[in-house]
């Protein structure tokens, strides 16, 4: 992590709500926060080494990699989110969506795949997901690609920006890249659902999952919808579920017929406290 991506994680908003004199303040202090952060900062791991040691972790179910990686897609973890120097490593309750990916990851797990994870911070499900499908390429974007700690021949990092159009057509729509499994898992603001699923739809292969976490984000929590925006992906995707029409200004109309002509089933599910849809092309 460097020390820009540590502010705007840690600092940015404090900044952005201080008066002059606190602004002053938190100008002196961060650079200093981050001197005694550096001694905790998660280590990094190479995969192919690790492998060679752990050869057990190839035939573990997602419960348990995703909980040895510490992602919080498993049921338990240790908050990642927080500074790491004030972390006290206690075992919390995760999301909890585990079983409902092996559900669906199962009859793929020996499959060679492409599988993108936005989102993907220190890169904890991207390691997770490495040992699950040993076969498959892993590439992990965030808009903090410092942050990820992994590395192998099978795993690459990115920069994205799932909140801007233009990264999301320069980094991934204009390569060539396609995917067999993509997972949205970043910022989760209403905007950034819709537009994530509706100009990615176009990467997924054929048969592909779209994965979109936290969906009920934008309903439950006001920063994820600061201006009470309607429809939120959720609606839209109920409305499409139930046969009715729905109507968004971030969705071009090229990109709505696309998704509409191409979905094969939508399903939504519940993980411990949020919800999680899945999506299937044709």
């Amino acid at each position: 992590m460097n020390i820009v991506s540590f502010y705007k994680i840690y600092y940015r908003h404090r900044v952005a709500k201080a008066n002059f004199l606190r602004k002053i303040y938190l100008f002196f202090v961060v650079p200093i926060r981050y001197l005694v952060n550096i001694p905790f900062f998660p280590k990094k791991m190479n995969l192919d080494e690790h492998s060679k040691l752990n050869l057990f972790l190839y035939e573990k179910k997602l419960d348990f990699l995703f909980e040895y990686f510490n992602s919080d897609k498993g049921n338990f973890y240790v908050d990642q989110y927080m500074q790491p120097i004030k972390n006290e490593y206690k075992r919390i309750e995760a999301h909890g969506y585990a079983d409902i990916y092996e559900k669906y990851f199962l009859p793929l797990k020996n499959s060679k795949l492409n599988i993108l994870e936005i989102g993907s911070f220190y890169g904890n499900a991207a390691a997770a997901l490495y040992f699950y499908f040993k076969n498959s390429d892993i590439y992990s974007a965030d808009v903090y690609p410092d942050l990820f700690r992994y590395s192998s021949k099978r795993t690459k990092n990115f920069y994205i920006d799932s909140s801007s159009e233009e990264s999301i057509t320069n980094v991934l729509l204009k390569k060539e890249d396609m995917f067999d499994i993509i997972i949205e898992d970043a910022s989760h603001v209403l905007k950034d659902q819709i537009i994530s699923l509706f100009m990615l739809f176009k990467k997924l292969k054929p048969g592909g999952l779209f994965i979109c976490e936290e969906l009920d984000f934008p309903e439950k929590r006001q920063d994820m919808n600061l201006n009470n925006e309607y429809p939120s992906l959720k609606e839209i995707l109920i409305n499409k579920m139930e046969n009715k029409d729905f109507v968004s200004k971030y969705i071009s109309e090229e990109d709505k017929k696309y998704f509409l002509n191409n979905v094969k089933s939508i399903k939504i599910y519940k993980g411990k406290v949020n919800e999680i849809a899945i999506i299937i092309k044709k």
